[in-house]
Protein backbone atom coordinates (compact mmCIF):
# COMPACT_ATOMS: atom_id res chain seq x y z
CA UNK A 1 0.00 0.00 0.00
CA UNK A 2 1.52 3.10 -1.21
CA UNK A 3 1.97 5.66 1.32
CA UNK A 4 3.25 9.27 0.23
CA UNK A 5 3.08 11.45 3.30
CA UNK A 6 5.93 9.54 4.42
CA UNK A 7 8.03 10.38 1.41
CA UNK A 8 7.50 13.35 1.20
CA UNK A 9 9.07 13.54 4.55
CA UNK A 10 12.24 11.23 3.09
CA UNK A 11 11.35 8.98 5.78
CA UNK A 12 10.22 5.09 6.35
CA UNK A 13 7.40 3.81 7.45
CA UNK A 14 8.76 2.79 10.86
CA UNK A 15 10.05 6.18 11.74
CA UNK A 16 10.06 7.31 15.28
CA UNK A 17 8.06 10.55 16.18
CA UNK A 18 11.66 12.36 16.59
CA UNK A 19 12.89 10.83 13.31
CA UNK A 20 9.83 12.36 11.65
CA UNK A 21 10.17 16.01 13.75
CA UNK A 22 13.92 15.49 12.67
CA UNK A 23 13.30 15.06 9.04
CA UNK A 24 10.39 17.87 9.20
CA UNK A 25 12.14 20.49 10.57
CA UNK A 26 15.25 19.66 7.92
CA UNK A 27 12.76 20.08 4.91
CA UNK A 28 10.65 23.33 6.20
CA UNK A 29 13.89 24.79 6.34
CA UNK A 30 15.04 24.06 2.95
CA UNK A 31 12.16 25.07 1.36
CA UNK A 32 10.51 27.84 3.68
CA UNK A 33 9.77 30.68 1.08
CA UNK A 34 11.58 32.94 2.73
CA UNK A 35 14.67 31.45 2.28
CA UNK A 36 13.84 29.14 -1.11
CA UNK A 37 12.83 31.56 -4.22
CA UNK A 38 12.24 28.81 -6.15
CA UNK A 39 8.54 29.03 -7.60
CA UNK A 40 7.67 25.78 -6.56
CA UNK A 41 9.44 26.22 -3.47
CA UNK A 42 5.93 27.49 -1.49
CA UNK A 43 4.09 24.16 -2.74
CA UNK A 44 6.53 22.07 -1.45
CA UNK A 45 6.33 23.54 1.94
CA UNK A 46 2.82 22.99 2.17
CA UNK A 47 3.22 19.63 1.25
CA UNK A 48 6.15 19.12 4.03
CA UNK A 49 3.64 20.86 6.48
CA UNK A 50 0.76 18.42 5.46
CA UNK A 51 2.65 15.49 5.61
CA UNK A 52 4.15 16.41 9.43
CA UNK A 53 0.55 17.25 10.24
CA UNK A 54 -1.12 13.95 9.50
CA UNK A 55 2.46 12.49 10.79
CA UNK A 56 3.19 14.02 13.77
CA UNK A 57 -0.57 13.28 15.02
CA UNK A 58 -0.94 9.68 16.54
CA UNK A 59 -5.06 9.53 15.64
CA UNK A 60 -4.69 11.03 12.05
CA UNK A 61 -1.27 8.94 11.44
CA UNK A 62 -3.08 5.51 12.32
CA UNK A 63 -5.58 6.08 10.46
CA UNK A 64 -3.53 7.14 7.48
CA UNK A 65 -1.39 4.06 8.15
CA UNK A 66 -4.52 2.04 8.06
CA UNK A 67 -5.96 3.59 4.47
CA UNK A 68 -2.77 5.33 3.16
CA UNK A 69 -3.04 6.86 -0.29
CA UNK A 70 -6.17 5.38 -1.00
CA UNK A 71 -7.08 8.24 0.79
CA UNK A 72 -6.49 10.56 -2.16
CA UNK A 73 -8.31 8.40 -4.32
CA UNK A 74 -5.35 6.24 -5.35
CA UNK A 75 -2.71 9.28 -5.90
CA UNK A 76 0.28 10.16 -3.89
CA UNK A 77 -0.22 12.99 -1.94
CA UNK A 78 1.12 15.68 -3.95
CA UNK A 79 -0.61 14.93 -7.20
CA UNK A 80 -3.72 14.96 -5.42
CA UNK A 81 -3.35 18.27 -4.00
CA UNK A 82 -2.53 19.89 -7.51
CA UNK A 83 -5.53 17.80 -8.88
CA UNK A 84 -8.15 19.81 -6.91
CA UNK A 85 -6.90 23.31 -8.71
CA UNK A 86 -6.48 26.73 -7.13
CA UNK A 87 -5.27 27.91 -4.44
CA UNK A 88 -5.79 25.23 -1.78
CA UNK A 89 -6.23 25.28 1.67
CA UNK A 90 -4.13 22.38 2.73
CA UNK A 91 -5.61 22.82 6.34
CA UNK A 92 -8.90 22.29 4.72
CA UNK A 93 -7.97 18.87 3.16
CA UNK A 94 -6.99 17.56 6.47
CA UNK A 95 -9.65 18.44 8.46
CA UNK A 96 -12.53 17.38 5.80
CA UNK A 97 -10.00 13.53 6.09
CA UNK A 98 -9.33 13.55 9.99
CA UNK A 99 -11.67 16.15 11.20
CA UNK A 100 -14.66 13.89 11.83
CA UNK A 101 -13.66 10.99 14.30
CA UNK A 102 -14.97 7.36 13.90
CA UNK A 103 -14.14 5.16 10.91
CA UNK A 104 -15.08 6.89 7.88
CA UNK A 105 -15.83 10.40 6.81
CA UNK A 106 -19.39 11.94 4.84
CA UNK A 107 -19.71 14.44 2.77
CA UNK A 108 -16.61 14.81 1.17
CA UNK A 109 -14.75 12.85 3.52
CA UNK A 110 -13.83 9.20 3.41
CA UNK A 111 -16.09 6.56 1.78
CA UNK A 112 -16.72 2.49 3.10
CA UNK A 113 -14.77 1.91 -0.13
CA UNK A 114 -11.52 2.80 1.75
CA UNK A 115 -11.37 6.62 -1.04
CA UNK A 116 -12.73 9.74 -0.85
CA UNK A 117 -16.26 10.06 -2.52
CA UNK A 118 -16.76 12.40 -5.80
CA UNK A 119 -15.49 13.74 -9.04
CA UNK A 120 -11.95 14.90 -7.80
CA UNK A 121 -9.79 11.23 -7.67
CA UNK A 122 -12.27 10.89 -4.73
CA UNK A 123 -12.27 14.06 -2.58
CA UNK A 124 -16.02 15.42 -3.21
CA UNK A 125 -14.81 18.25 -4.85
CA UNK A 126 -14.35 20.06 -2.16
CA UNK A 127 -18.00 20.94 -1.93
CA UNK A 128 -18.77 18.98 1.48
CA UNK A 129 -15.66 20.09 3.11
CA UNK A 130 -15.92 23.90 2.34
CA UNK A 131 -19.53 24.07 3.12
CA UNK A 132 -18.65 22.56 6.94
CA UNK A 133 -15.54 24.99 7.23
CA UNK A 134 -15.57 25.95 11.20
CA UNK A 135 -12.75 28.31 10.60
CA UNK A 136 -13.75 31.75 11.23
CA UNK A 137 -11.67 35.08 9.92
CA UNK A 138 -11.38 38.15 12.12
CA UNK A 139 -9.64 41.66 11.16
CA UNK A 140 -7.82 43.67 14.18
CA UNK A 141 -5.71 47.18 13.80
CA UNK A 142 -3.13 47.16 16.38
CA UNK A 143 -0.80 49.66 17.84
CA UNK A 144 2.73 50.36 16.49
CA UNK A 145 4.38 50.22 19.36
CA UNK A 146 2.79 46.39 20.42
CA UNK A 147 4.18 45.79 16.65
CA UNK A 148 7.69 46.29 18.16
CA UNK A 149 7.18 45.32 21.64
CA UNK A 150 5.02 42.18 21.15
CA UNK A 151 1.84 41.78 23.53
CA UNK A 152 -2.15 41.07 24.56
CA UNK A 153 -4.94 42.22 22.76
CA UNK A 154 -8.74 41.19 23.51
CA UNK A 155 -10.83 39.56 21.10
CA UNK A 156 -14.47 38.63 21.12
CA UNK A 157 -15.41 35.56 18.57
CA UNK A 158 -18.77 34.02 16.84
CA UNK A 159 -19.46 32.45 19.77
CA UNK A 160 -19.33 35.14 22.01
CA UNK A 161 -16.13 33.82 23.94
CA UNK A 162 -13.57 36.36 24.88
CA UNK A 163 -10.12 36.45 25.27
CA UNK A 164 -6.67 37.64 25.01
CA UNK A 165 -4.46 36.15 22.14
CA UNK A 166 -0.73 37.35 22.26
CA UNK A 167 0.79 39.33 19.68
CA UNK A 168 4.48 38.50 18.76
CA UNK A 169 6.72 41.36 18.85
CA UNK A 170 7.94 41.69 15.39
CA UNK A 171 4.87 41.57 13.79
CA UNK A 172 3.79 42.85 10.48
CA UNK A 173 0.40 44.36 8.07
CA UNK A 174 -1.41 42.00 7.10
CA UNK A 175 0.02 39.06 8.64
CA UNK A 176 -2.32 36.03 10.02
CA UNK A 177 -2.40 34.26 13.84
CA UNK A 178 -3.83 31.40 14.09
CA UNK A 179 -5.71 30.49 17.80
CA UNK A 180 -6.32 26.55 17.35
CA UNK A 181 -10.10 26.17 18.82
CA UNK A 182 -11.31 29.54 18.53
CA UNK A 183 -13.85 29.47 15.58
CA UNK A 184 -17.16 28.33 15.13
CA UNK A 185 -18.49 24.99 16.52
CA UNK A 186 -20.79 22.06 14.85
CA UNK A 187 -21.40 18.83 16.33
CA UNK A 188 -18.56 19.05 18.66
CA UNK A 189 -16.03 20.14 16.49
CA UNK A 190 -14.07 23.39 16.36
CA UNK A 191 -12.68 25.21 14.01
CA UNK A 192 -9.60 27.61 14.21
CA UNK A 193 -10.21 32.01 14.48
CA UNK A 194 -8.02 33.27 11.24
CA UNK A 195 -6.97 36.60 12.46
CA UNK A 196 -5.10 39.09 10.04
CA UNK A 197 -3.58 41.83 12.30
CA UNK A 198 -2.95 45.58 10.70
CA UNK A 199 -0.60 48.06 12.44
CA UNK A 200 -1.53 51.60 13.15
CA UNK A 201 0.65 53.79 11.73
CA UNK A 202 2.97 55.83 13.73
CA UNK A 203 3.87 59.15 13.93
CA UNK A 204 6.77 58.77 15.44
CA UNK A 205 7.73 55.99 13.68
CA UNK A 206 8.92 54.59 10.38
CA UNK A 207 9.49 51.08 10.05
CA UNK A 208 12.23 49.56 7.07
CA UNK A 209 12.79 45.87 7.10
CA UNK A 210 13.64 45.14 10.90
CA UNK A 211 14.62 48.64 11.35
CA UNK A 212 13.09 51.83 12.93
CA UNK A 213 13.59 55.27 12.37
CA UNK A 214 12.47 58.28 14.02
CA UNK A 215 13.51 61.87 13.83
CA UNK A 216 14.36 63.52 17.02
CA UNK A 217 14.66 67.51 17.90
CA UNK A 218 18.12 68.84 19.00
CA UNK A 219 18.74 72.62 19.90
CA UNK A 220 21.51 74.50 17.77
CA UNK A 221 23.31 74.94 21.00
CA UNK A 222 23.61 71.17 21.26
CA UNK A 223 24.53 70.38 17.38
CA UNK A 224 27.04 73.40 17.27
CA UNK A 225 28.87 72.21 20.98
CA UNK A 226 27.40 69.00 22.20
CA UNK A 227 25.18 67.83 24.61
CA UNK A 228 22.37 65.58 26.25
CA UNK A 229 19.10 65.13 25.21
CA UNK A 230 16.72 62.46 26.41
CA UNK A 231 14.88 60.80 23.80
CA UNK A 232 11.89 58.20 23.77
CA UNK A 233 12.32 54.59 22.21
CA UNK A 234 9.77 51.94 22.05
CA UNK A 235 11.59 50.18 25.13
CA UNK A 236 12.35 53.09 27.49
CA UNK A 237 13.25 56.77 27.71
CA UNK A 238 17.16 56.71 26.92
CA UNK A 239 20.16 59.39 27.05
CA UNK A 240 21.76 60.36 23.99
CA UNK A 241 25.19 61.89 23.87
CA UNK A 242 24.94 64.43 21.24
CA UNK A 243 28.05 65.22 19.58
CA UNK A 244 29.64 68.74 18.73
CA UNK A 245 29.14 69.81 15.24
CA UNK A 246 26.30 67.44 14.24
CA UNK A 247 24.52 67.97 11.17
CA UNK A 248 21.25 68.22 10.37
CA UNK A 249 19.87 64.44 9.31
CA UNK A 250 22.81 62.92 10.82
CA UNK A 251 21.61 59.31 12.19
CA UNK A 252 22.44 57.90 15.94
CA UNK A 253 22.10 54.21 15.75
CA UNK A 254 20.92 52.28 18.58
CA UNK A 255 21.57 48.95 17.76
CA UNK A 256 19.55 45.86 18.72
CA UNK A 257 16.61 48.32 19.27
CA UNK A 258 14.30 47.83 16.49
CA UNK A 259 11.71 44.97 15.23
CA UNK A 260 12.26 40.74 16.24
CA UNK A 261 12.59 39.36 13.06
CA UNK A 262 9.86 36.74 13.56
CA UNK A 263 12.60 33.97 11.78
CA UNK A 264 15.86 34.05 13.09
CA UNK A 265 15.21 36.24 16.86
CA UNK A 266 17.50 38.63 15.56
CA UNK A 267 16.56 42.09 16.25
CA UNK A 268 17.19 45.29 13.82
CA UNK A 269 18.61 48.55 14.87
CA UNK A 270 16.48 52.25 15.91
CA UNK A 271 17.81 54.91 14.10
CA UNK A 272 17.49 58.76 15.63
CA UNK A 273 17.74 61.22 12.77
CA UNK A 274 18.49 64.26 13.78
CA UNK A 275 16.63 67.48 13.12
CA UNK A 276 18.26 70.59 14.19
CA UNK A 277 16.62 73.24 15.97
CA UNK A 278 17.10 76.77 15.05
CA UNK A 279 16.00 79.41 17.44
CA UNK A 280 13.86 82.60 16.63
CA UNK A 281 16.40 85.13 15.49
CA UNK A 282 14.31 88.29 17.20
CA UNK A 283 13.80 86.10 20.60
CA UNK A 284 17.93 86.64 20.64
CA UNK A 285 19.80 89.62 22.80
CA UNK A 286 20.97 91.76 20.25
CA UNK A 287 24.91 91.44 21.16
CA UNK A 288 24.13 88.06 19.96
CA UNK A 289 22.22 88.58 17.00
CA UNK A 290 24.85 91.32 15.94
CA UNK A 291 28.13 88.56 16.21
CA UNK A 292 25.79 85.76 14.78
CA UNK A 293 25.54 88.35 11.63
CA UNK A 294 28.74 89.40 11.65
CA UNK A 295 30.82 86.11 12.10
CA UNK A 296 28.84 83.25 11.03
CA UNK A 297 29.73 81.74 7.71
CA UNK A 298 28.35 82.36 4.60
CA UNK A 299 28.74 79.00 3.20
Amino acid sequence: MSKSLYETLGVGENASAEEIKKAYRKLARKYHPDINKDPDAQEKFKEINAAYEVLSDPEKKAKYDQFGDQMFGGQNFSDFARSQGGDIDIEEILRAMFGGGGGGFSRGGFSSGGGFSGSHGGFGGFGGSRAMDLDEKQRITIPFLMSVNGGKYHVTNSEGESFDIKIPAGIKSSETLRVRGKGRSYQGQKGDLLITVDVAPSPDYKREGNDLYKTIDIPLKFALFGGKIKVDTPEKEVTLKVPKNTKNGQKFRLKGKGFTDRRTGIKGDLFLVANIVLPDVDSLPEELRTVCEEKLPEA
